[in-house]
């Protein structure tokens, strides 16, 4: 976990607000408008829901990448998005600039079994430009505008707590 003196640097995402709170101890530093999932909240695997609770970053993925990095399998495929490569692909969850992979910390809530947020490859990760914020509509991950999440991305380290509310 970052600390700044005393402060602990630490992500809140409301789901009701689709919102994501960078935050240090009890001070919000920056509000980011956000997406999450479709399907509501929830933590099953095969649900396309948003897990709740307590997590934490697992891993930080993409340090350096263009803006627009089109991500398969958590690497960078050399691809930026664009139009033309979307409308090839119309259907496609698009994982683009970075990736912050998630991991629960509640027994049975968030993590192991069924439940498992660092096995479902939850995420917060760019999405193109274009697609709805503040509104829900990911496939579970919780996505951000591609400057956002540069600029939370450069802030966190694996680690960093993330609560995630409804």
């Amino acid at each position: 976990m970052l600390r700044i003196g005393m402060q602990e640097r630490w992500i809140r995402v409301s789901l009701a607000a689709q919102q994501l709170e960078l935050r240090e101890g009890d001070t919000c530093h920056r509000i980011y408008p956000v997406s999450t999932g479709l399907n509501g909240a929830g933590e099953r695997i095969g649900s396309e829901q948003t897990p709740r609770g307590a997590h934490e970053v697992a891993a930080l993925i993409g340090d350096a990448a263009p803006c627009g990095a089109v991500f398969v399998g958590r690497q960078f495929t050399g691809q930026i998005c664009t139009p033309a490569l979307r409308a090839d692909q119309p259907a496609r969850d698009w994982i683009l600039t970075r990736i912050v992979w998630l991991a629960g910390l509640e027994d049975g809530r968030n993590r192991g079994g069924d439940v498992d947020t660092f096995s479902r490859y939850i995420y917060i990760h760019g999405t193109p430009d274009d697609e709805p914020m503040g509104v829900p509509h990911s496939h579970g991950c919780i996505r951000m505008r591609n400057a956002d999440v540069i600029e939370l991305f450069d802030q966190l380290a694996v680690g960093t707590r993330v609560q995630i509310d409804e």
